[in-house]
């Protein structure tokens, strides 16, 4: 077993996490959400800066939950990618300046890959499986065969789709995050507007979401210029409907087609209420359906030390010289 620090900062939160022996003994997360929100959107450069402010007392309040400091861990574990390079950065500069001075091993994290073991603290992983990996800045279909084996079958072209979230919500005059406010408003209306379905037919299992934001942008603009009462409810659940169906449609033929035993949620839109529903709905009989706890939905850093665990186990260390990649691919994990 092991004793793990591990660091997450690829985006808005900033996030320190103790995980000893299987047991999550501290999971701190300072959120930078009110900050963006007055801009739409997460600014790197004020995300990077709040990180750095962060950091410190993140970790002093780690340290508190737990009654263990640095000194006492087995390993360092710190997200490496994908993500927000300057965020990244100050995250992989803290896990260095703990692993140089402790002199403990630096144990580098796939910040996806975090996403999907998030869900081992509601049960263990079962192989094959089909991990659906929805977020602010993900969407991918990736198969493990085996543990942290992943092979990615379906990716976004474009937009992701939590990306796109809230882009529509910020044209239909909503707050950001998107996420919520749509789900909320999507639950009170009915599908009345006609949005087409991108790459509707294809049978691979890549997404689009680009064009649904065009589409939904545009018919909102033209029923602004016809002077015609958008309604709000109904433009949601409309919006919605395609957004989580093409993830719905892509996971079933993929578990279907790949004979796998489990199928997982991971990262910020398996939050989305409709999405959780219609997974429920179709995936049944012999394949497992495993939904994460909404606290491990968001971004945090118990998610990395708990694939962190396992990379401890097979001794994948990197040097101090070790530098971010934000467009890391999951497949290249262990190349860095």
């Amino acid at each position: 077993m092991s004793k793990i620090l591990a660091i997450e900062s690829s985006c808005d939160e900033t996030a320190v996490a103790v995980l000893v022996d299987g047991k999550l003994l501290a999971n701190v997360i300072s959120s930078q959400v009110d900050v963006h929100r007055k801009y739409g959107g997460v600014m790197p450069e004020i995300a990077s800066r709040l990180h750095a402010e962060n950091i410190g007392v993140c970790l002093k309040e780690a340290y508190n939950q737990s009654h263990l400091s640095a000194k006492d861990m087995d390993a360092i574990a710190v997200t490496r990618g994908p993500g927000l390079i300057g965020c990244l950065h100050v995250g992989l500069q803290a896990a260095k300046a703990l692993a140089f001075a402790h002199h403990k091993p630096l144990i580098p994290v796939h910040h996806l890959a975090g996403h999907i073991y998030a869900n081992e603290y509601v049960g263990q992983l079962k192989f094959p499986l089909l991990a659906v990996v929805v977020s602010g800045g993900n969407t991918e279909l990736v198969l493990m065969d085996k543990p942290l084996s992943f092979q990615i079958i379906g990716e976004t072209k474009d937009d992701a789709v939590g990306e796109c979230y809230d882009k529509v919500a910020r044209v239909l005059g909503l707050p950001y995050p998107g996420g919520l406010p749509i789900d909320q408003h999507a639950q009170k209306g009915k599908h009345t507007y006609d949005i087409p379905v991108p790459l509707k037919g294809h049978r691979d299992y890549d997404f689009s979401y680009s064009g649904l934001k065009t589409s939904v942008v545009n018919l909102v603009h033209n029923l602004t210029q016809k002077g015609e009462e958008i309604r709000l409810d109904d433009m949601c659940r409309s919006f919605q409907d395609v957004a989580t169906g093409m993830i719905v449609d892509r996971a079933l033929r993929a578990a279907e087609e790949y004979h796998v035993k489990q199928v997982v949620l991971a990262g910020g839109v398996s939050a989305n209420s409709d999405l959780r529903k219609k997974m429920q709905e179709v995936i049944k009989g012999d394949v497992e359906l495993v939904i994460p706890p909404l606290w491990c939905t968001t971004d945090n850093a118990a998610m990395i030390a708990k694939v962190a665990e396992h990379l401890y186990e097979e001794k994948l260390f990197a040097p101090l010289s070790l530098a971010v990649d934000p467009n890391w691919k999951i497949d290249h994990y262990r190349e860095f």
